[in-house]
């Protein structure tokens, strides 16, 4: 286990089929067996068909999808909850599915932490002993493993909370002592299971809020499942949506919204405000090769509604340059360019999506004068 660096996770044509003769059907499946027929015709259920994922080590991927979709089957066969059928999944280039149970239990202890949808809290133990509960398992002494939760449960917001019991905490802060206690084991893969869908809609931004804080410093790799797509796109490096077992579409919140991969991605993500997801490097004109622009200047990822803010605020702006890396100039962008991104190419534009200060330059193209 010592030469295992759990940070990117790599998961290769992976399977899973839940019935006592699955392995016997991988290979109908893999021929084009659908998830009904397979049900009908040999009372198995298709849970994973296929499955191909990179996971950068250090980022968010989030994996959503409908109900049924096979998104928390997939979390739980990282950490070997369920046993694949068929397939690999590899972190620091170990297969999980391929450990025996001693060294599988100490990846479990000391490699991966997770996060639980109904919090999973003790309920005889106050905050602090439930913080601390995954490193009395581990053997760390009491002295340093207070120390450590101590860190933790100031960290999520739950100072001067420690003592209390999980009856006497509101969902939210359930939920906060989860994270402290996956966080106290410094793993470096946390996954995370509809994590937040038991919360309240303010108190689940909220703690979006504060574990996207949190990851700027740890820089964990975090597997988020959820069904919603605005949680995804606020959270999420990468996305992979799930239907019936298989990945539709994978990419990062802009190939998503921008390029849907079919109709069922579509429905999703029609009702997003673009102008919160897309930023201004997709939307760009890039510059040629020796041209040089001056004036105002915004950064790679910086999203088209405050592009659209700069630009509206300022009456002598007509476009904006976008810079990169030691500040190197990209490309230019304008209004009607930023404008016009906020809606899909087929359809008409969008006024609910589209600033009250920019709608003008979609419904009357000739009021940008210098494109």
């Amino acid at each position: 286990m010592d030469n295992i660096n759990a940070g990117g996770i790599e998961i290769r044509n992976l399977y899973k089929i839940f019935g006592p003769k699955g392995a016997s059907y991988v290979e109908a499946v893999k021929s084009g067996l659908c998830k009904a027929d397979l049900l009908t015709q040999t009372g198995h259920v298709l849970g994973l068909r296929n499955i191909n994922l990179d996971i950068p080590a250090g980022s968010i991927q989030v994996i959503m999808g409908l109900s049924g979709s096979g998104k928390s089957t997939l979390i739980r066969h990282i950490n070997r909850l369920i046993d694949p059928t068929a397939g690999e999944v590899l972190i620091g280039g170990v297969d999980v599915c391929k450990m025996r149970q001693k060294d599988l239990r100490e990846f479990r202890r000391r490699q991966t932490a997770m996060v639980f949808q109904k919090f999973a809290l003790l309920p005889h133990r106050n905050v602090l002993d439930n913080v601390i509960y995954g490193l009395e398992i581990c053997g760390v002494a009491r002295k340093g493993s207070v120390e450590t939760a101590m860190r933790w449960i100031e960290r999520v917001g739950l100072k001067g909370f420690e003592q209390r019991y999980p009856n006497q905490l509101s969902g939210g802060m359930q939920q906060r002592v989860g994270l402290a206690r996956a966080l106290a084991m410094d793993a470096p893969v946390l996954l995370m299971d509809e994590a937040y869908s038991a919360l309240d809609p303010l108190i689940r931004m909220d703690m979006q809020t504060v574990l996207l804080d949190l990851q700027k410093e740890i820089r964990k790799t975090i597997v988020f499942i959820t069904h919603d797509l605005d949680e995804a796109l606020r959270l999420g490096d990468q996305i992979a949506i799930l239907r019936d077992g298989n990945i539709v579409q994978q990419g990062t919140k802009q190939d998503i919204v921008m390029r849907p991969a079919d109709e069922y991605v579509t429905n999703f993500v029609k009702q997003v405000n673009r102008g919160r997801v897309v930023c201004v490097e997709a939307v760009m004109s890039p510059l040629r090769s020796g041209v040089t622009v001056v004036g105002e200047q915004v950064a790679v990822g910086t999203t088209i509604d405050d592009a659209i803010s700069i630009l509206t605020h300022d009456a002598r702006l007509d476009q904006l340059t976008v810079v990169g890396a030691g500040n190197q100039a990209l490309g230019t962008v304008n209004l009607r360019q930023l404008a016009c991104a906020l809606t899909t190419p087929d359809e008409a534009p969008d006024m609910g999506h589209v600033p009250a200060n920019a709608r003008a330059f979609v419904e009357r193209p000739a009021a940008v004068s210098r494109a």
